[in-house]
């Protein structure tokens, strides 16, 4: 979105946005702007749509419900939806008429219009299928007496950062290595002024990271530790928050081998760590005042004669010894690596971790929440209202410590799965719990059910962007 701008009235609009909530409907503005007598089929309701070309012809008004939500998320969602069912006709142009609404709806539809800019077909070749809207550089002008650019402007950053982490976890694994995901990193450090370091397979070797290597060597593609970091330009007493990411560019689930029925949808297990990269991005741009860290751990888990067995028994960077006992349940192994690095390399106040981990979190929460642990009660409070704010929910699971026995090993320090059939995003938490060297302020978010799925905007299952918004906004809550 090019221009985004305040009118003072609506004489040179060609295409007009008029969203009501429902039954809050004004027919008499409606009338006033079209030309049009009487009341339009339109009561408000979210996501109805109704489209009313003005009686000289001169404009055309698009109506569209808000519903009687209460949060901006489902707000940004009417937006997006009417982007998506209408775009082809305004193309390049399109004036917000929010007048009568409070300047947070501002930042929901702007939010919105830009996600709705998201190309799913990227690697088309056939220009014929492809829209207009999603390339052009769109001008939107607001109509409003709430209008605050910078909200517009923050709107707009947080939806193209969105748009730029789902279009990294759509990508096909045979472009997105862990050296792509990396350069991913260092692009955008450059850009908005964060640092990044990349541990390379050497690196890795010398600093330890054992669980992360036995991970990746499968692959003929090495697996990476990126680590990113940002600080406000002034000085200050900054809280540190460190945020640790999954980043499995490919999980076949090694020689515990997955059916292959939706594998194709395992380009996906690298979900945190593109959250990860997002905040990272997103958190720059606009200059919050956090030093924040990031660490992605990411590895291809692939079949091969070298792939890690089951049975195996690998070190880690925390010293502690792993029996392997399933290599699907890889992305454990590598966030065991990057938790215990970035607790012991950076000592923040805050962790929290992110992975698209185990199927169990979507045996319980389905694809509504991402399954929340932690042993900091304030923590879990702040992300649990952020979650229903930003429609990127959480929903709390414990962390008994009855659990502890079934990752007890004979063998070795700890197993990496418990073999039971029940709990596993319990396990999982547990397991990671290992690594964390009793920090007392760690939150686990299991987002296997959040960060890929089915969409309203697309026929195929694709990313939906989680957890940046969540993050940014839990960050904002901290200064």
């Amino acid at each position: 979105m090019k221009v985004i701008k305040a009118v003072e009235d609506l004489n040179s609009a060609k295409h007009i946005i008029l969203p009501f909530a429902q039954d809050t409907v004004d027919f008499d503005l409606i009338s006033q702007i079209t030309g049009i007598q009487g009341k339009p089929d339109f009561q408000g309701k979210f996501k109805q749509i109704n489209t009313l070309p003005s009686v000289d012809g001169t404009k055309v008004l698009y109506l569209v419900g808000l519903g009687t939500g209460k949060y901006l998320s489902e707000r940004h969602e009417a937006f997006r939806w009417i982007s998506h069912k209408r775009n082809r006709a305004w193309q390049d142009h399109i004036t917000l008429y929010l007048e009568h609404l409070e300047e947070d709806d501002l930042y929901a539809a702007i939010y919105g219009l830009v996600l709705s800019k998201y190309d799913l077909g990227a690697y088309k070749t056939d220009d014929k299928t492809k829209n207009a809207f999603l390339n052009a550089e769109v001008e939107c002008f607001v109509y409003s007496r709430h209008f605050n650019e910078e909200l517009a402007l923050e709107a707009r950053a947080a939806a193209r950062t969105v748009n730029a982490i789902k279009a990294l976890v759509d990508a096909p694994a045979n472009i997105k290595t862990p050296e792509y995901l990396a350069n991913c990193a260092v692009d955008s450090a450059k850009r908005f002024g964060f640092s990044t370091k990349v541990f390379d397979k050497e690196m890795l070797e010398q600093g330890g990271f054992q669980a992360l290597l036995a991970v990746g060597q499968g692959s003929r593609f090495e697996p990476r530790l990126i680590q990113m970091e940002y600080k406000p330009e002034t000085d200050g007493d900054y809280p540190t928050l460190a945020l640790v990411g999954k980043g499995i560019t490919f999980d076949t689930g090694g020689l515990s081998i997955k059916p292959s029925d939706n594998m194709h949808h395992m380009k996906s297990d690298m979900g945190g760590a593109a959250a990860v990269l997002g905040t990272m991005e997103l958190v720059a741009k606009l200059k919050l005042p956090i030093h924040l860290i990031g660490v992605v751990a990411s590895a291809e888990n692939a079949v091969d004669a070298n792939s890690l067995k089951p049975g195996d028994i690998i070190n880690s960077y925390s010293g502690k010894t792993i029996e392997v006992i399933d290599t699907d349940a890889e992305g454990r192994l590598v966030l065991a690596d990057a938790i215990n690095y970035a607790i012991k390399e950076f000592n923040p106040d805050k962790v929290i971790d992110l992975a698209t981990l185990t199927g169990s979190a979507i045996g319980t929460l389905g694809y509504t929440a991402a399954a929340m642990f932690s042993n900091n009660e304030d923590m879990t409070d702040a992300l649990l209202d952020i979650g229903y704010e930003t429609h990127e929910r959480v929903w709390q699971l414990p962390l008994f410590d009855d659990f502890k026995s079934d990752l007890h090993s004979d063998v070795a320090d700890v197993r990496n799965y418990s073999g039971k059939p029940i709990a596993g995003a319990i396990t999982a938490a547990k397991f990671l719990e290992v690594f964390t060297e009793d920090h007392p302020a760690w939150l686990h978010l299991d987002i296997a059910g959040v960060a890929f799925g089915s969409s309203s905007y697309a026929k195929m299952q694709c990313a939906t962007g989680y957890g940046v918004r969540l993050l940014t906004e839990y960050i904002k809550s901290l200064s």
